[in-house]
C-alpha cells in the first residue's frame, strides 16, 4: 500500500495539473491540463529522407529568515521538501490541497523535429507551406520507387488536410504502407492512431506494441511515451526501471519533456535511486530548453539549494521568468520573495501585485492576505492597480 501511494505521488508529481489552490511555502509543479485523451494529439510531423521500396495506393516555457520553498503533489512533500511544516508566518494550510491524476499517457506525442536531407524537394516544399508541389513530389516518388519516407509525409498530409482533402482512412493506409518499410515515423504516426481511433477503431493494446517498436528504432517521442505507460501500468505492466530507461534515452536525445520527467524519478527515487543533484541537472537542461514545469522546480532546487548550490537569487529570477509566463505557482512564489525579500529586495506593490495576479489564477495564499492588510493602504491599492493592469493586457511584461 505504501508502495503504491508513493508511486502515484511521483506520477502526480510528473504529469498533474497542480493544485486550483496553491498552497503557503509548498510550491506543486505547474500545471497545464492536458487533453483528455492520447488520441487528441496531432501526428507527428515526418522528415522525409530519400529512400526506395515499392508501392501504391491512391497517391498521396528587518526580514524574516529565509525559508524553504516547498515541493508538493498536494498531500505529501516531494524530495524538494522538509518533512517538518515550515515554521511561522509561512504556515502550512489548514487542509490540504485537492489533487488529482490525470491519465499519464497524454503528453508529448509528437516527434521532435529531425532535419530532412538536403534536396529532398517533396519535404522542402511541405516546410515551406506549398503541400500541391510536396503532394506531387512525394507521390512520384512513393509510386516510382516505394519510398516510405515519401509515404509517411503524404500521410501526414491526408492526416491534416494539407493540400488535399482530410481522410484519416487514406492517411492510416499511407502510414501502414510506410511502416511496413520500417520507416519510425509512420510507426509512431500509427500508434497515435490507434490511440485516438482516428481512420479506424481504437487499439490501445496495439498502440503500445507500436510505440515499443517505434521506440526500439530510435524514435524519441515513442520512447518518451513507452515510459509513460510504463508508469502507469494499465496498457503494459508498471515498470519504473524500465520507464527510467526508456526516459534517460528520449532525455539524452535533448527532449526536455522525458529530462523533466527522470527529474521527478530521480528526486523520488523511483525506478532509480534517489539522486538529487541528478535530478537538479535534469531539472536546469529542461528549464534551459523552456519546460515550464521544470523552471518551477528547478527554482525550488535552487532556492532550497536540493542537489545543487543554494541559490535564492537565480531562483527567483527563475520564478519571474516563469510568472510571467502565466504560471499561478510561479507567481505566488515570487509574491512571496517579494514580500520577504530573499532574492531579490522587498517590495510590496510587486508582492501585492504577484499575489493578486497568482489569486487570479487560482493560487490563494492566506499568508499573503494578511501580508497584503499590514502593508500600506497606497502600496495595496498600486499592487491591486498594477495586477488588473497585467490582466486586462493579456500579461504584458512588468
Amino acid at each position: 500500500m505504501m508502495r503504491r501511494q508513493t508511486i502515484g505521488v511521483a506520477i502526480a508529481a510528473l504529469l498533474a495539473a497542480g493544485s486550483a489552490l496553491a498552497q503557503p511555502m509548498q510550491i506543486t509543479p505547474p500545471s497545464t491540463q492536458p487533453p483528455g485523451d492520447i488520441a487528441k494529439k496531432p501526428a507527428p510531423k515526418p522528415k522525409p529522407v530519400a529512400k526506395s521500396p515499392a508501392v501504391k495506393p491512391d497517391a498521396e516555457a528587518a526580514k524574516p529568515a529565509a525559508v524553504p520553498l516547498r515541493g508538493s503533489t498536494g498531500t505529501a512533500p516531494t524530495a524538494f521538501a522538509p518533512e517538518t511544516p515550515v515554521a511561522s508566518p509561512f504556515v502550512a494550510p489548514e487542509k490540504p490541497a485537492a489533487q488529482t491524476l490525470p491519465l499519464i499517457k497524454q503528453t508529448a506525442l509528437q516527434a521532435p523535429p529531425q532535419p530532412g536531407p538536403q534536396g529532398d524537394v517533396a519535404f522542402g516544399a511541405y516546410q515551406r507551406g506549398y503541400f500541391l508541389e510536396a503532394f506531387k513530389e512525394a507521390s512520384r516518388r512513393a509510386s516510382e520507387g516505394g519510398d516510405p519516407v515519401a509515404m509517411t509525409l503524404i500521410g501526414e498530409m491526408y492526416a491534416n488536410g494539407e493540400g488535399v482533402p482530410k481522410d484519416e482512412k487514406k492517411a492510416l493506409a499511407w502510414f501502414s504502407l510506410a511502416a511496413d518499410r520500417g520507416d519510425r515515423q509512420a510507426i509512431f504516426a500509427m500508434a497515435m492512431f490507434r490511440f485516438a481511433g482516428r481512420g479506424g477503431a481504437k487499439d490501445q493494446a496495439e498502440a503500445a506494441v507500436l510505440l515499443e517498436k517505434a521506440a526500439k528504432l530510435g524514435h524519441v517521442a515513442a520512447a518518451y511515451n513507452l515510459a509513460l505507460l510504463c508508469l502507469e501500468g494499465q496498457q503494459m505492466p508498471q515498470d519504473l526501471p524500465r520507464a527510467a530507461e526508456l526516459l534517460r534515452t528520449a532525455a539524452d536525445t535533448g527532449s526536455p519533456e522525458a529530462q523533466y520527467a527522470l527529474a521527478t524519478l530521480y528526486k523520488e527515487g523511483n525506478g532509480v535511486p534517489k539522486d538529487l543533484a541528478a535530478a537538479a541537472k535534469l531539472l536546469s537542461s529542461a528549464a534551459r530548453s523552456g519546460n515550464l514545469e521544470a523552471q518551477v522546480e528547478y527554482a525550488i532546487a535552487l532556492f532550497n539549494g536540493s542537489g545543487t548550490p543554494k541559490d535564492e537569487s537565480a531562483a527567483a529570477a527563475l520564478f519571474r521568468k516563469a510568472a510571467l509566463r502565466g504560471n499561478a505557482v510561479a507567481q505566488n512564489r515570487l509574491a512571496r520573495i517579494l514580500a520577504t525579500g530573499h532574492g531579490l529586495p522587498t517590495d510590496p506593490i510587486a508582492a501585492t501585485k504577484w499575489h493578486t495576479i497568482a489569486k487570479a489564477g487560482g493560487a490563494s495564499d492566506i499568508w499573503l492576505e494578511n501580508y497584503m492588510r499590514g502593508i500600506k493602504e497606497q502600496d495595496r491599492a498600486a499592487g491591486v492597480n498594477a495586477a488588473t493592469l497585467w490582466l486586462t493586457h493579456a500579461q504584458p511584461p512588468s
